[in-house]
């Protein structure tokens, strides 16, 4: 017996001893090797999704003669949380999104919906641009009039007059509809209000201007003209191995081809980091002081879909409903009219699921190989602090298929089973942040991050994601280049004419948006 115990402690020290090794092991990548004469390419973009073919497209526009390389680990372009069926396909506008406006107080807070809507308005002059300039094709083929509803029942009805009266302050929100009348509501949302018991109290708001959005689509037509240009270059199936500084300030990124195994590199002067969940892990490779404040917790989800004719045909809406009481701000479920490859489906959900993996067509060893010294105390601080977060993606993970259909039965009571099908959909990686002389901090939205020099940037986090990929690209361009270069805000200005302007204070430019986005969108 004494020497299982003797036998066990030795092991356990030897664990401890490879978990230590682990933890400190170096994360960034050795210095590439390059010589001088080395040609530099002034862009490199680093995932072949929304946020790097939306940030090509200002470059290509606004420097033409700038040589942009961008290098994509799968086969396509738009194939991981830009694909189709890996989000929500939600233009977020704050119309609907309950978890954007809380009470604080006594008051209703919107400040984050009106955001949400600002951002989401410099995406539909950003579109329209390039609608009327033939760099998109055909618009219902990425975006399609879809009203925003947000819809609640029982005690949530007071929340939402509350909700209601705060927001039509607001020239953003000017149109919203409320009503309390059920015959209204189910002239809205039929499925919603079918079958449900007639005695319960219910709301809902309506925006007739909301969209559904296919952001793969938009990606890929965005980077198939970016291919038109001599001074692009795209390389999928390449995957980044490394990232090193060079003696001269400018940056080496290595890659690998992924079919022929064939390594090499480039030489750039600026890098954006647009991969998705594997950003974090990316960022940790260029060896930046301020990357080591980031860890990531990955959070999948799954929708109830369907594509019955006699179901779609009745519901031609987004449906936001609220989530309970002291769940995450993932967790509001919503029932959707999507539009995907010019099919259209109902899509319920999020469910949450749980994976090691940061990206859908990941590795299960993506969490394991993010950890490091720096980071697994933050980590491990996060996990404590948010017990409610590891309790709902518990219940969540238990959820059988009847669990899942009763919650699929509160938005739309007379559902039925055979008709829909659980898909999964995308991989989301929630930023970890640590700053100096602050606790580690869980964060539900999406970051900017930027390099003392604005050499490197990266787009951290999750929702509202692909909404705001015009916003956060023309935040990068800005910060990193027209800062270098003012003379290109009259260019940005004809791209996006609300840049720099605060739309709440002008709702005659609201009003010119929204006419140019009906003529060129069609929303």
């Amino acid at each position: 017996m004494k020497k299982f115990w003797k036998y066990l402690l030795v092991l356990l020290l030897v664990l401890i001893v490879i978990a230590i090794a682990f933890l400190f092991r170096p994360v960034t990548s050795k210095a590439i090797k390059t010589k001088n004469d080395e040609p530099v390419v002034d862009v490199v973009l680093i995932g072949g999704g929304i946020m790097s073919a939306t940030l090509g497209t200002y470059l290509n526009e606004l420097q033409p003669d700038w040589n942009i390389r961008m290098y994509e680990r799968l086969d396509a372009v738009a194939q991981e949380s830009s694909n189709g069926f890996n989000n929500a396909g939600t233009g977020h506008s704050g119309f609907m999104e309950m978890n954007y406006t809380e009470e604080k107080d006594g008051k209703m807070d919107i400040s984050k919906a009106v955001k949400v809507a600002g951002q989401f308005e410099i995406a539909k002059q950003f579109w329209a641009y390039q609608v009327q300039k033939g760099v998109l094709n055909t618009p219902n083929t990425f975006i399609n009039p879809v009203p925003h509803i947000a819809f609640v029942w029982g005690d949530n009805v007071n929340f939402m007059e509350k909700r209601y009266a705060a927001m039509i302050q607001d020239p953003l929100f000017a149109g919203m509809k409320m009503t309390e009348n059920p015959s209204e509501i189910k002239q809205w949302a039929p499925l919603v209000m079918n079958g449900r018991d007639p005695q319960q109290k219910v709301a809902a708001t309506r925006m007739d201007v909301g969209s559904d959005v296919n952001y793969g689509a938009i990606t890929t037509q965005l980077v198939s003209h970016l291919e038109k240009s001599p001074n692009f270059q795209l390389r999928t199936s390449t995957e980044v191995t490394g990232i090193s500084r060079n003696d001269d300030n400018t940056w080496s990124v290595a890659f690998k081809d992924l079919k022929s195994g064939e390594t090499n590199h480039v030489k750039t002067r600026f890098v954006f980091i647009g991969a998705g969940g594997a950003a974090i892990k990316l960022l940790q490779m260029t060896g930046l002081p301020e990357a080591q404040q980031y860890a990531g917790f990955p959070v999948g989800g799954e929708f109830l879909v369907t594509d019955n004719p006699a179901i779609t045909a009745q519901h031609t809406a987004k449906v936001y409903g609220r989530a309970d009481l002291g769940a995450p701000p993932m967790s509001v479920p919503h029932i959707d009219t999507r539009y995907i490859d010019g099919k259209k489906y109902v899509l319920f959900g999020p469910f949450a699921t749980y994976s090691n993996k940061f990206l859908k067509q990941g590795s299960q060893l993506d969490l394991l190989a993010s950890t490091n010294k720096n980071n697994v105390l933050p980590m491990a601080a996060i996990g404590l602090q948010n017990a409610d977060l590891v309790q709902y993606l518990v219940s969540q993970v238990l959820m059988s298929d009847e669990d899942r259909f009763n919650e699929l039965k509160k938005y739309y009571p007379e559902a039925d089973p055979k008709d829909w099908h659980l898909r999964q959909g995308g991989q989301r990686v929630q930023i970890i942040k640590k700053e100096p002389g602050k606790p580690a901090k869980l964060q539900f939205g999406t970051e900017i991050f930027a390099s003392q020099d604005k050499s490197v940037t990266a787009l951290l986090g999750a929702s509202p994601g692909a909404s705001t990929s015009v916003d956060a690209m023309l935040s990068v361009f800005s910060k990193c280049f027209v800062e270098k270069h003012p003379e290109l805000q009259v260019k940005l200005k004809q791209i996006v004419p609300s840049y720099g302007e605060k739309l709440r204070d002008k709702p005659e430019l609201i009003h010119e948006i929204r006419s140019k986005a009906e003529k060129w969108l069609g929303v």
